[in-house]
């Protein structure tokens, strides 16, 4: 069985993440974009993370902001990992690696996704994250054919999104794909936006880990 690193986002109410915190998620994420169902809106305190686990890496999930506002707000709420949802060029998530965050970039992928637009990202991050390619920026709850990533030749690990649910966990477990590091999972265990379900998400974390 292959040991994938699990990452939860979305998240933003207090009781629900020290509910998660419990199960020990290896990431857990925060969206700091207002468009998104999931932004954790203007009055989120850093007091809501205090029941986080210190193993747990807190993960700010920002889409084209500035550079000054994703190191200013990682900063204030205490994350360690930053992760750019939007079209960050090389030099920006270099900045932001350069600036102690464990840095991931996504990508909305399709058919047409050519991989040769990762080569410059290489080294100026430390994961790549792979999402379906939609007109949002993430959370779409639809998931992509993961034979694309056959083309994918780097050795820089990657997280896996997009629509992931319960019954598509065995399939993942028996991908070949060596540079598969981690599962995201969001929109398909929730009760509604921002809300997870923790009873499912120990159902999964049960499967993940067994």
């Amino acid at each position: 069985m292959r040991d994938l690193k699990i990452k939860v986002c979305g998240m933003r109410d207090p009781e629900n993440i020290e509910a998660l915190s419990v199960l020990m998620p290896d990431f857990m994420g925060f969206i700091f974009y207002p468009p998104s169902k999931r932004f954790i809106g203007l009055d989120f305190e850093k007091a809501h993370l205090k029941s986080i686990d210190k193993t747990i890496i807190k993960t700010a999930v920002f889409v084209n902001a500035t550079l000054a506002e994703v190191l200013e707000f990682s900063k204030a709420y205490d994350m360690q990992a930053v992760q750019l949802h939007g079209s960050e060029s090389p030099e920006f998530c270099e900045a932001v690696k350069e600036a102690g965050f464990f840095t991931i970039k996504a990508f909305g992928v399709d058919g047409n996704f050519d991989f040769g637009r990762l080569n410059a990202y290489e080294s100026a991050v430390d994961a790549f994250l792979f999402d379906t390619k939609t007109e949002l920026h993430g959370g779409s709850g639809k998931t992509f054919d993961w034979r694309i990533l056959e083309k994918y030749q780097l050795n820089k690990p990657f997280f896996l999104s997009g629509g992931i649910d319960l019954p598509h966990l065995e399939q993942i477990l028996t991908l070949n794909f060596p540079q598969l590091c981690a599962l995201d999972l969001n929109s398909k265990f929730e009760t509604e936006p921002g809300s997870k379900n923790i009873n499912k998400l120990k159902t999964a974390f049960e499967t993940l880990r067994r």
